[in-house]
């Protein structure tokens, strides 16, 4: 059972191994919704997540046999990690099972504390059944990423710093995966003041949890699609269900589209690092209804490669307008692509990349395609740009975006 007495020792035991991670005020997002915003930057642990709470102390409550026999367990990323350097402070052998989808960065940090890592399935339930495979045939003690009491006991060692801090907290915005983390940090909060709400946050999906608690019962999905490959979760810990269903007042699900809007917000108003799961609770202020609250949105995790922040901001570049692909006809005649750069130059457009396809039409001299991608201030400048373009009668059309130039 969790009592208040498990996350006493647990957040005794947890101290010793994790960073202070102090509130930070938003003034951006409290301006924009209404309320007073604070973050609570589990990014900014030592191994870039929450999840060293967990297995820290779960290795703790582990018994010297259990130690001895070496640990295992799978995870997309951060709990192996978290694994991994707990492990290597307490001296034991430590085996993670990732999935081949994992960032190559979260691979090589595991790696790093001195894990044995394998690779296998594509999502983070068939990396568990392997691992549980391992365990078996080689006497593992297996650690499990969420559905365990102890490892959610760890994790919610986050509430008891919060309502330390900041005790009149309203509301607490929690990331969901398998649900380790909601269940640990609802319970503690409910414990300590039943009237804080505490709002679970999903991928739109990979929304197990909240299936699971529209149908009453454990649900698996029978397949995930997200970005936020941290909480891309097909079934949640049948062990913490009944603590979400009584502790956890809402679930809000997010759409990947705006997890690239949250990760432009945080690197331009708070110069912060946030990975696509630890975004949910960023993408959920914009969903409340409630004024004048004080609200924490916990940043699960930072371990993004660079390569994924490459496309996620070009991505985000587009959906904001700061950046559109438009396509003009004209004749195939000498001059016309210096009259079109002249109108872009003098509305200030900027030009990054020009594709010229002479095969549109049979009728060179009548139409031939110019695709311009342009540099914009916003959406506003993106109009005056495009309305310029059909004034001096370029018939301009807008390409959608979609990774590659495609209408």
């Amino acid at each position: 059972m969790l009592t208040l007495e498990k996350f006493e020792e647990a957040t005794e035991v947890v101290s010793k191994v994790t960073q202070e991670t102090k509130l930070v005020y938003s003034e951006y997002f409290s301006g924009i919704t209404g309320n007073k915003v604070y973050f609570k930057p589990e990014n900014m642990q030592y191994t870039g997540a929450y999840k060293v709470r967990g297995a820290y102390y779960k290795i703790s409550t582990l018994s010297q046999e259990e130690k001895e026999k070496g640990l295992i367990t799978a995870s997309a990323g951060n709990h192996a990690q978290g694994v991994a350097y707990a492990a290597k402070l307490a001296g034991i052998p430590a085996t993670i099972v990732m999935p081949t989808t994992t960032p190559l960065m979260k691979v090589n940090r595991t790696k790093s504390y001195g894990a044995q890592v394998i690779l296998e399935g594509d999502v983070f339930d068939e990396a568990c059944s392997y691992a549980y495979r391992l365990a078996d045939e080689r006497g593992l003690t297996f650690v499990h990423p969420f559905n365990d009491l102890d490892v959610a006991a760890g994790q919610g060692t986050i509430a008891m710093e919060i309502i330390k801090e900041l005790p009149t907290v309203d509301y607490i915005l929690v990331p969901i995966g398998g649900g380790g983390l909601c269940t640990g940090v609802s319970t503690l909060a409910k414990m300590l003041n039943p009237k804080i709400k505490v709002i679970g946050v999903e991928p739109a999906g990979a929304n197990c949890m909240q299936e699971s608690i529209r149908q009453g019962k454990v649900v698996e999905l029978p397949s995930v699609n997200t970005i936020a490959d941290g909480t891309a979760v097909k079934c949640p810990g049948d062990l913490l269900f009944p603590y979400i269903q009584k502790n956890v007042d809402e679930i809000i699900t997010i759409e990947d589209s705006e997890l690239i809007v949250a990760f432009l917000d945080m690197v331009e108003n708070h110069k912060m690092i946030v990975e696509n799961s630890g975004l949910l609770t960023v993408a959920a202020l914009k969903h409340m209804n409630v004024e004048n609250k004080k609200v924490v949105s916990i940043l699960s995790g930072g371990n993004m490669d660079v390569i994924t922040m490459a496309s996620i901001v070009q991505h985000g570049l587009f959906q904001r307008d700061r950046i559109f692909t438009v396509s003009v006809l004209l004749p195939d005649k000498p001059g016309e692509l210096a009259k079109v750069s002249s109108l872009l130059a003098k509305e200030q457009g900027n030009v990054i990349r020009l594709d010229h396809n002479q095969f549109v039409s049979i009728n060179r001299n009548a139409a031939v395609e110019l695709r311009i991608t342009l540099e914009a201030f916003g959406t506003d400048h993106k109009n005056r740009i495009i309305e310029a373009l059909t004034e001096a009668g370029y018939r301009p059309k807008l390409v959608k975006f979609k990774g590659t130039y495609v209408e």
